[in-house]
């Protein structure tokens, strides 16, 4: 029988998200708090040739500890016999499927933070480890569940969206590629507007930054312009069929970290993901084929397993 208040166990707190999520899920009086678990441990991890996981490790592991009674775990092995439930926050894509096999003997649910892996290859495995060991994997940037375009595809639907934009800041880490790190945040508010099935997609460079252009499989066309300029706005555009929705992240009342975990809380207690793994792996492909597109000098990449 699961436990009426989960026990949570983070993994890797080289991350903002560890402290912002450990809040609104342990915090009572935060105005965000949401119930159904209790964060109760935590392995630092930490990539020494990634500064800015090296750097902050410690800290946000010392803030844990010091405003949240979480414990230290010395182990991810540990870690395993503690809890119910996992968030998966190293903010190093490279390492989570080392992670993941670590813990998943345990068979319990997993949400693993941005980016789920740095390669299709690698996010084909983590799934496959996960059906193999049948353990519930979610996986998503917080962007998908924007307020406001959450708002719009409840009222509204995505069956008549013709094509959309989006718009965020590039933001390029050495160790994480070079669209994995932040442009996933886009690339995640297209597909939650626009769903699976894209045949192919093409990097341009303009004065502004990056566009990334893809063409789904019923010709509907999406596109990400990921900014180089400052402008480190989060944009949409929703098309249906010339009717124009504008929507603006900075609009939404709850902050995005807020709407994220209130999707996670109800996936670590059912294991029922509201992303597909099918999408979520697309999503990956889809900027893989990205940066073959800037590498061939903006030529069209097909978008693996689509095809």
């Amino acid at each position: 029988m699961r436990r009426t208040t989960l026990r949570i166990g983070i993994i890797g707190t080289d991350s903002s998200h560890a402290a912002a999520f450990t809040r609104i899920i342990n915090d009572i009086n935060d105005p965000y708090y949401i119930p159904g678990g209790q964060v109760i441990a935590a392995y630092p991890g930490g990539s020494s040739d990634f500064p800015l996981s090296a750097s902050r490790v410690e800290g946000f592991m010392e803030a844990l500890q010091d405003d949240f009674g979480v414990a230290r775990a010395d182990s991810l092995e540990a870690l395993t016999r503690q809890c119910d439930a996992y968030l998966l926050l190293s903010a190093d894509g490279r390492v989570h499927l080392d992670q993941l096999r670590e813990i998943v003997h345990s068979r319990r649910p997993v949400f693993i933070d941005k980016p789920l892996a740095l390669s299709l290859k690698e996010a084909k495995s983590i799934f496959e480890l996960a059906n193999y060991w049948d353990v519930p994997i979610m996986s998503s940037s917080s962007l998908r569940f924007l307020e406001s375009l959450v708002h719009d595809l409840d009222c509204f639907g995505r069956h008549s969206i013709t094509a959309a934009a989006v718009q965020g800041p590039l933001v390029i880490e050495s160790t994480q590629s070079r669209y994995f790190w932040y442009a996933i945040h886009a690339a995640e508010m297209l597909y939650s507007i626009m769903g699976p099935g894209c045949r192919e997609v093409r990097a341009e460079r303009e004065a502004a930054g990056e566009r990334l252009i893809g063409i789904w499989r019923d010709g509907r066309r999406g596109e990400i312009l990921c900014r180089s300029d400052g402008d480190d706005r989060f944009l949409a555009q929703l098309d249906r069929h010339g009717a124009i929705t504008k929507l603006d992240a900075a609009h939404s009342a709850t902050p995005f970290y807020a709407s994220l975990v209130a999707q996670i809380i109800p996936f670590l207690q059912t294991g029922r993901s509201p992303v597909h793994w099918r999408e979520t792996t697309e999503i990956i492909a889809f900027l893989e084929a990205a940066e073959r597109s800037l590498a061939a000098g903006g030529a069209a990449q097909p978008v693996a397993g689509v095809l």
